[in-house]
């Protein structure tokens, strides 16, 4: 019969003991490993958002902080749709669409339609998103390596959700659609005539319940242009030398009169559906008064085409699909927006992008 005793030595044997084995068999390196506190995260940055970078004087602007500013004056804002018009735009701010324009030069484009057998010449209407962003590096400009920037790699990890592929200006898409042809620049073809280029095509599949939604859309407008659950878009990614900064006037777009390193730019010249045309000019500047900083300024504007933005009405009048209602997708006021990509809508997919560029700066 089990004595107390021998239940107690029994219980030892079985739980005690190999655990002591246990402790005993560990390294003084584990057992160091083990009580080590966890290293802390890199701290990321953070967005203080501002009527406009003006706002923020920068000598205010502190370590880790993003000035960030989307929202333009409601004299700018078209009500319907929650951005600016194209001309608008132009006539309010006439330097940013000097600089963020497609090219030199750009402006909306203008379409032959055949209506009844007769040709007509229309404007291609485009309503603006337009993004800001400053952030400060404790780094000397001469450390940075621009070129760098302009690398597969470098493009591949500001947002894991697109994916890229190089191509070559051979490969560039070039077919009678009118919004190809309008959209090559007219001084040079695209992905040449540059010392540092890089042309990737990217591909984006829209998430959450997009594809669905889309797919239901399509069966009830019965479109002979079905829409898309992917977005498909060319880019030109190309770093501007110091001189070409001062001469395109981009010191003045930043509103910094200090001397710049360069400047990193995408353009975006074909996109098979929703925009006509994007473009993100990031600029580096010393900081003022101090050679150990660097200023980046960053602006990003992606050109919707307005009949886009026009089919609320089309959308809004099937319960199911009011939430598809394409200004409020691309606003990020939608049921449907998800994630922090372009399936997010425009001002968080811009966000996500501008924080982890500068992060990415911040490392290289």
């Amino acid at each position: 019969m089990w004595t107390p005793r021998a239940a107690a030595v029994l219980i030892s044997l079985i739980f005690v003991v190999p655990l002591a084995k246990a402790q005993l068999s560990k390294t003084p390196e584990s057992k160091a490993q083990e009580s080590k506190a966890p290293e802390p995260k890199a701290q990321e940055f953070r967005l203080e958002e501002v009527a406009s970078l003006a706002d923020l004087p920068i000598g205010q602007l502190k370590p880790k902080t993003i000035a960030f500013a989307d929202r333009p004056t409601e004299n700018l804002v078209d009500p319907g749709t929650g951005f600016m018009r194209y001309e608008e735009w132009a006539k309010a701010r006439p330097l940013e669409q000097q600089s963020l324009g497609l090219y030199p030069g750009y402006s909306e484009p203008n379409t032959d339609l055949v209506v009844d057998g007769v040709k007509k010449r229309f404007k291609e209407k485009l309503h603006m998103y337009v993004a800001a962003a400053r952030f400060v590096l404790s780094r000397q400009p001469a450390s940075l390596d621009l070129a760098r920037l302009v690398t597969l790699p470098f493009v591949e990890q500001i947002d894991p959700a697109i994916k890229h592929r190089v191509i070559s200006s051979g490969e560039v898409t070039a077919t009678q659609d009118p919004k190809v042809i309008f959209n090559q620049n007219p001084n040079r073809k695209w992905c040449e005539g540059r010392p540092t280029v890089l042309c990737v095509r990217s591909h984006y599949q829209l998430e959450g319940r997009f594809p669905l939604g889309i797919q239901l859309a399509n069966k009830i407008r019965d479109s002979a242009k079905p829409v898309a659950a992917f977005l498909d878009f060319e880019s030109e990614f190309t770093l501007r030398s110091p001189a070409e900064v001062e001469q395109s006037g981009l010191t003045k777009l930043t509103g910094l009169d200090t001397a710049s390193i360069g400047a990193i730019e995408q353009s975006i010249f074909y996109v098979n559906q929703v925009m006509q045309f994007g473009k993100l000019l990031a600029v580096f500047q010393q900081f003022p008064g101090d050679p150990n900083k660097t200023v980046v300024t960053v602006f990003m504007a992606l050109a919707i085409e307005s009949n886009v933005l026009d089919k609320r009405k089309e959308f809004a009048l099937v319960p199911v699909l009011r939430n598809l209602v394409p200004a409020q997708v691309l606003a990020g006021k939608s049921s449907f927006n998800t994630g922090n990509s372009l399936s997010a809508g425009l001002p968080v997919y811009a966000r996500s992008s501008v924080k982890a560029i500068a992060a990415l700066i911040e490392r290289e």
